[in-house]
């Protein structure tokens, strides 16, 4: 999968950069906030063998260009998404969202009902940004802004956020790795970057319309999520009707990477009793 060769969606003057993948059922794959595709390299393989994958790296993020000016929610980047499936011919399709990849999946499900046929929702809050924490956030930001990057001391506070508690050589390696790739952002996406996050922190209340998410809903979370807690995705559960929630033990925000084994088998369950392979 390292040799895959991602393709383009030019857009807004920018583009979107997605690795197109298998055969069978459509799965849109979004990934968390400082990360890129590359963060499900361990569902990568197994899902394109039963299924055609589209992993897209969100705008300031991976390959993709930066985030057009014209854009100030969440919904924005759902209808960019779904411009991508249409370029595709892709009418009918299950959305797999870790963080804000589930947010703003969640608004693409409301954007397009009858299209998405399952929607999978990891480590995510759809609902407001509880005000501490978007404070907290919006500080870390503008120092982000201000340095035109993201300094050590910063990156400190930063990395724990996604990671368990508990300690193995699985998740020390990922710390390590997750953490030079944020000191070596380049300074041309950091408007990006800002922008995006001051997006997610300060999206919408989309658990006021979750009575419209019909379709099959499985909710997934580390049991040692510190960005986003088990209570969030309890509350989602108990708001979108028939919704199915599964934690994930020994598991922080990046659950697909620190627990691949147990978000695969949920996965493969949960898809293949809805998609029927």
């Amino acid at each position: 999968m390292e040799n895959i060769t991602p393709k383009r969606f030019g857009l807004h003057g920018s583009h979107l950069s997605y690795l197109d993948l298998g055969d069978g059922p459509v799965l849109l794959l979004g990934h968390s906030y400082l990360w890129d595709n590359h963060m499900w390299r361990e569902q990568l393989e197994l899902l394109s063998q039963r299924y055609r994958v589209i992993a897209v790296d969100l705008y300031g993020h991976g390959e993709s260009g930066p985030l057009p000016a014209n854009h100030h929610s969440l919904i924005d980047i759902a209808r960019d998404m779904l411009a991508l499936l249409d370029s595709l011919a892709i009418d009918r399709f299950s959305i797999i969202g870790l963080s804000v990849g589930a947010m703003w999946g969640a608004e693409l499900a409301l954007l397009a009902p009858g299209r998405v046929q399952t929607l999978v929702m990891l480590d995510s809050f759809i609902g407001f940004e509880p005000e501490a924490t978007r404070d907290k956030y919006f500080g870390m930001l503008d120092i982000i802004k201000q340095q035109q990057a993201i300094p050590d001391s910063l990156a400190d506070a930063i990395v724990p956020l996604f990671f368990a508690t508990t300690q193995s050589p699985r998740r020390d390696a990922l710390i390590a790795e997750f953490r030079a790739e944020l000191l070596a952002i380049p300074a041309a996406r950091i408007d990006s970057l800002v922008r995006l996050g001051r997006m997610i922190f300060g999206r919408r209340d989309t658990c006021e319309d979750a009575e419209q998410l019909t379709q099959p809903c499985l909710i997934m979370v580390g049991t040692e999520d510190k960005a986003r807690t088990v209570l969030e995705s309890y509350l989602m559960h108990e708001t979108i009707a028939g919704s199915q929630l599964v934690h994930i033990p020994q598991a922080g925000h990046i659950s697909c990477l620190e627990q691949p084994e147990e978000v695969n088998k949920a996965l493969l369950a949960f898809l293949a009793h809805h998609l029927g392979h």
